[in-house]
């Protein structure tokens, strides 16, 4: 017979099972942590190289008055997945990545599966609209609780953007991966297509921000206007096939490195 003693029902469990602890604000770094861990693992587990994204409304539905850029959005993100599918090897380029949930993001996951293509969706808890929409693929549907980790996934493994309509999410969206580009923050050039030239020039006056100096006559570069499908299509690929072909780490995920003034090759 055993002089063990068992161990007493209440004894605290080890840090990292400790459901209490990993929920309380003392935590709140392991989370953070996480949120780049687990997606860092799934996309080399799925050997995602870097991606395309596209950003646009949640709100904008397929036969709502709108319903053309869904389409639009749809029929880009087919075309591009058959296009990349000749750059597969060991790793998967230009992959579209969406923000997981409906409207132009379903419609760019939706365009990828009809290419049968992998896709990636990186959803956020909000209180309404943002549900994960059946067509990414099951193993590179994330979600998130924080904005930033997020947004560090779109920029860091983005070789290119489409900017469809969309409100204030898009918007601030949009103006982070320009301010990275126009400060020459990240090692890389991102390719920026605004989709709908009609509504982003009425959203945005960009010529007003040139005529009193708040950007400079050439930030008018870092983005296109595109208005149908072969158009985009067309810039993104010439944007890719000259900036982003080679990779520019052997690592996969190809993480982008970022630039500072000390050291301009980056870090």
């Amino acid at each position: 017979m055993s002089n063990l003693t068992p161990p007493p029902a209440d004894r605290r469990p080890v840090a990292y099972l400790n459901d209490q602890f990993l929920k309380s604000p003392d935590a709140r770094a392991l989370r953070i942590l996480a949120e780049y861990l687990e997606p860092l693992s799934h996309f080399r587990h799925q050997k995602i190289r870097d991606t395309v994204v596209f950003f646009g409304s949640a709100r904008l539905r397929e036969d709502g008055p709108l319903g053309r850029y869904y389409t639009e959005a749809r029929e880009l993100a087919r075309v591009l997945t058959e296009w990349a599918e000749q750059f597969t090897n060991s790793t998967y380029r230009f992959v579209v990545c969406s923000g997981g949930g409906p409207g132009i993001m379903e419609a760019a996951n939706r365009g990828a599966h009809d290419a049968h293509g992998k896709t990636v969706g990186l959803n956020i808890g909000l209180p309404f609209e943002q549900l994960p929409n059946p067509f990414i693929t099951p193993e590179l549907s994330f979600e998130f609780h924080y904005f930033f980790m997020r947004k560090f996934w779109f920029a860091y493994l983005s070789k290119a953007l489409v900017v469809f309509p969309g409100g204030f999410g898009t918007m601030d969206e949009l103006m982070e991966l320009l301010t990275l580009t126009q400060t020459q923050k990240l090692a890389k050039k991102i390719t920026v297509v605004l989709y709908g030239s009609s509504y982003w020039k009425e959203i945005i006056n960009f010529d007003a921000l040139v005529k009193y100096e708040m950007i400079s006559p050439e930030d008018m570069d870092l983005f296109h206007y595109a208005d149908d499908p072969k158009d985009a299509f067309e810039i993104l690929k010439a944007g890719l096939l000259a900036h982003a072909l080679q990779p520019e780490t052997p690592e996969t995920p190809s993480i982008s490195k970022s630039r500072n003034p000390q050291a301009p090759a980056g870090l």
